[in-house]
């Protein structure tokens, strides 16, 4: 179900992905690891082809809880602002009232409600927030794995995605084309890739 499977250059015909497990139960605590994660999106643009972009600064933790799924918890917070493009024009239209409109509106914010699981896929159901509206949506994720890193911190992996329609959240900018169609398609798939760092309890 994850949208971004991580691929390998070699010189010789690509090799099957490898996962790692390094923990049997990843129950636990855990803070999202910004600077090895990626919180994307997707929208069709003129009809032809397919806008991509993502969010350089958020922050977030999970709580979870692999006898009793549905006690897990998630809490997401974007900042709207870093939202990035590639194109500058693009991603300052992207910051007005079209669309998130960051002077009123300047978070984002995902907080579950409720998890199920089924072996290493999980579906994570919450309320997210942006300009101001509130809506439920579900995301599905694929475990990937688990790894201790070179600093001795224990890590997991997950990656999922969504498709949103972004007018129910007053994202409602668009254009006619002359040809038929709308300049930027109401659907926007939301993509995730998530590194998340297992927090160890304080010593008493």
């Amino acid at each position: 179900m994850g949208l971004f499977n991580r691929s390998t250059t070699t010189t010789s015909a690509a090799a099957p992905e490898q996962s790692t497990s390094f923990v049997s139960d990843i129950a636990g605590d855990y803070a999202i690891d910004p600077s090895h994660s990626r919180l994307g999106f997707s929208a069709r643009h003129a009809m032809v082809t397919k806008v991509r972009g993502s969010f350089d600064e958020f922050e977030g933790s999970a709580h979870i809880d692999t006898a009793t799924p549905g006690n897990s918890k998630v809490d997401v917070t974007i900042q709207a602002a870093s939202v990035t493009t590639g194109n500058e024009q693009r991603d300052g239209h992207l910051k007005t009232p079209d669309f998130f409109d960051i002077a009123n509106y300047p978070t984002i914010t995902f907080t579950s409600t409720d998890v199920a699981r089924d072996g290493s896929d999980w579906a994570i159901t919450g309320d997210l927030t942006i300009n101001g509206v509130t809506k439920p949506v579900t995301i599905d994720f694929d475990e990937t794995g688990s790894a201790k890193d070179p600093y001795g911190n224990t890590r997991i992996g997950f990656e999922g995605s969504t498709t949103i329609n972004r007018t129910e959240w007053n994202l409602n900018f668009n254009a006619a084309l002359e040809t038929g169609g709308v300049l930027v398609s109401e659907k926007v798939a939301l993509e995730f890739d998530i590194s998340a760092i297992a927090q160890v309890a304080a010593q008493a």
